[in-house]
């Protein structure tokens, strides 16, 4: 009988964590990660695709509380994003590189989220920098290689986003 008293508070304890964790979780149900990576200071940064209607979503936060997410919940949040890249081969010798940049404005700041190599060094990087519109103050926030998933570089052959033509230093 004691037991059958304390399920019903249980189950509704269960329900509210599970619900919690739902809510404030970077990867939702039925979302797959195109590129994700955490930052130096133990931040994570997703971009997700979602598999009913491939709506793509920007989540940056830690496993317990998203701290900002864009587009929030529009329909057709493709439009909203696009990719550019640049390419030179060539090796050291002709100091090739691979830069690969995927980027959205919101309320007067510019996200950039990146992924690049430099022959030169063998220099690989990635990260998001977020850019002040109005003042051109840059903030850095740079992502750790060996917690890397997914690639920029996809973007090029998938035609997933619209190619754009900028380029960030």
């Amino acid at each position: 009988m004691i037991f059958l008293k304390l399920r019903w508070p249980l189950f509704f304890i269960l329900l509210g964590f599970t619900t919690a964790s739902f809510a404030q979780s970077l990867i939702l149900p039925g979302e797959e990660v195109l590129f994700s990576f955490e930052t130096q200071n133990g931040k994570r940064l997703t971009l997700n695709k979602s598999k009913a209607d491939n709506n793509i979503v920007y989540r940056f936060g830690t496993k317990d509380k998203v701290e900002f997410e864009f587009p929030g919940k529009s329909k057709n949040s493709r439009k909203d994003f696009k990719y550019s890249f640049y390419m030179r081969g060539g090796g050291v010798q002709n100091e090739g590189m691979d830069l690969n940049y995927v980027y959205f404005s919101n309320n007067g700041f510019k996200y950039v989220i990146y992924d690049t190599y430099e022959a030169v060094g063998r220099k690989q990087e990635i990260g998001v920098k977020i850019i002040n519109l109005k003042t051109q103050k840059k903030t850095d926030i740079r992502g750790n290689l060996k917690t890397r998933k997914g690639s920029l570089i996809d973007f090029r052959f998938n035609k997933f986003l619209e190619i754009g033509d900028e380029l960030f230093e």
